[in-house]
């Protein structure tokens, strides 16, 4: 069996990986318009945080408690070191963490809660919204995800069934029982037995109209922040009067800066342009927290990127489909939320594409892909 990726982010990455290990699969193909890994890549960034708690949703509070081991797994495999344990402290109204901390030991996560006093003390660099208690995760973790692609690319560059193909910009994806086809700018074509598209924010210009139309595209600013001090914070959440800011952490000897921001700094955009964060965006976050983290120093403020990365728009999540007979799997990323799952992800949509029996990741737009009849399906 020929298998193609198309996408040289984590989940495609990822994926080939998977793909090139199982049984009676005898090449991979994986392209990318740029390098591989791809620096455009929404998941390439310095920091990206893996914690359990999704408050009020145990199904995705337990799947998300298993992507610490999975993280773990990847790491063995490819003999790398960048995911490491940092916590994750999530602020909320008091009343409502014992709830919280419920949900994540039934998952099986460490977690402890931390009254408001104690939130204070612990934590002076933060100043948390007015009575809150908070739960923090012992557990969650923090993946140099610059390092892990690096690294992902490296092992498949080593893999004898394995043929990684930069700066090739596919254009079109169609599929039949008989197959994949795959097109490219220069005007070539290629063809493979499956075909996976995960190309992250491109993915919509390489899918059916009938799931584009069901994609929303989002830009999202972050600031990064230098407090070389506060090495040893763990990520935080629920900062802020609306309890949507967040900060990740940094992390011992990676030289990587706190990275701030906040829902509301992420808005719907009709296209992809530049990454340079407009002066409103990033005065907006620096008002955020500036409230948020007493003795806020703007000239700690290194620098201000905007990501995009597409969604579902009826949930604002994940979303797995496949066309042309099955012989056609499409994955639209999520943001934050599709790294922390990647190698679960990854995983079930490999064992489709090989035909093996899927295994479930717990989140249901991947257990449950949706499955076109035809390209034009309405």
């Amino acid at each position: 069996m020929r298998i193609t990726v198309v996408g040289g982010g984590v989940i495609g990455l990822l994926t080939a990986i998977d793909c090139s290990r199982a049984a009676g699969v005898e090449q991979v193909d994986l392209f990318d318009a740029g390098p591989i890994p791809s620096p455009l890549a929404t998941s390439n960034d310095r920091l990206r945080v893996v914690r359990a708690l999704h408050r009020g949703e145990p199904a995705l509070t337990l799947a998300a408690a298993q992507a610490h081991e999975a993280w773990m797994e990847v790491e063995g495999l490819v003999g790398a070191r960048f995911y490491h344990p940092a916590g994750a402290l999530t602020a909320m109204p008091e009343p409502e963490a014992a709830a919280s901390l419920a949900l994540l030991t039934a998952a099986g996560a460490r977690a402890w809660g931390l009254a408001p006093d104690e939130l204070a003390r612990r934590y002076p660099q933060v100043r948390f919204p007015a009575g809150s208690g908070a739960v923090l995760e012992a557990t969650a973790g923090a993946v140099l995800a610059d390092r892990a692609l690096i690294a992902l690319a490296r092992w498949l560059g080593d893999r004898p069934n394995v043929r990684l193909h930069p700066h090739r910009r596919v254009v079109e994806v169609s599929g039949s029982g008989r197959g994949g086809v795959i097109r490219f700018a220069d005007g070539d074509s290629a063809t493979a037995d499956r075909v996976v598209i995960a190309a992250g924010p491109w993915s919509r210009e390489l899918v059916p109209g009938v799931i584009a139309s069901t994609l929303t595209l989002y830009r999202q600013t972050v600031l990064s922040y230098r407090q070389p001090e506060w090495v040893g914070l763990p990520a935080v959440l629920g900062l802020g009067p609306d309890r949507d800011a967040w900060l990740m952490p940094t992390v011992p000897h990676a030289d990587a800066p706190l990275r701030l921001s906040a829902a509301s700094a992420c808005r719907p955009t009709r296209e992809m342009t530049d990454r340079t964060t407009p002066d409103r965006w990033r005065e907006h976050l620096m008002t955020v927290f500036a409230d948020v983290l007493p003795g806020f120093d703007p000239a700690a403020v290194t620098d201000a990127t905007d990501g995009y990365y597409l969604a579902e728009r009826a949930r604002g999540g994940p979303l797995l489909s496949s066309y042309g007979g099955g012989s056609v799997w499409t994955y639209a990323a999520c943001g934050g939320m599709s790294f922390k799952f990647a190698p679960q992800i990854a995983r079930t949509i490999a064992d489709r594409a090989v035909g093996a029996p899927p295994r479930p990741v717990g989140l249901d737009p991947i257990d449950r892909p949706r499955q076109l009849a035809a390209v034009g399906e309405e």
